[in-house]
């Protein structure tokens, strides 16, 4: 599993940008992290990286956010206010990791299961000022992308 070393914001912003380039349609994207390391710093990278229009926020209140305008639309999830599995019925959120865009999952690891088998795992750790960022392919449609995302 490779790990980054990411020193700032503005490099964490740029590793988004650069998976929104490489994403491909049906990208699924599990981040892993506490309260503040850069979950949604990332997140609007990604969202500059495939071109979105809306600008990209946290979820926490909303849940789901759906940007569009972009190279692919961009579904951003956050699941830390859920509690229960069947709440995610009422997201759609199946319908968003099946869809032909990139899914974003906040606080993934949650509910783990809802994910499907082949995914990209980016947990997000503190390092002082800094963050480390271990990548993990969990199947071979997202290996590419863990490959380019480390080089």
């Amino acid at each position: 599993m490779p790990t980054l070393y990411i020193p700032s914001p503005q490099a964490m912003l740029e590793l988004g940008a650069r998976l929104g380039a490489a994403a491909h349609p049906g990208t699924v994207v599990a981040l892993h992290g506490d309260l503040g390391a850069g979950k949604t710093v990332l997140a609007r990278g990604v969202g500059q990286g495939l071109g979105v229009t809306t600008r990209v926020a946290s979820p926490t209140f909303v849940l789901v956010q759906a940007h569009e305008g972009g190279r692919l639309p961009l579904w951003h999830a956050d699941l830390y206010r859920l509690d229960d599995p069947e709440e995610l019925e009422q997201l759609g959120l199946d319908e968003m990791l099946e869809g032909p865009g990139v899914t974003l999952v906040e606080w993934a690891d949650r509910f783990p299961a809802v994910l499907p088998d082949d995914h990209l795992v980016l947990a997000i750790a503190h390092e002082g000022e800094a963050r480390r960022v271990t990548l993990h392919a969990t199947g071979p449609r997202h290996a590419a992308l863990e490959a380019a995302l480390a080089g």
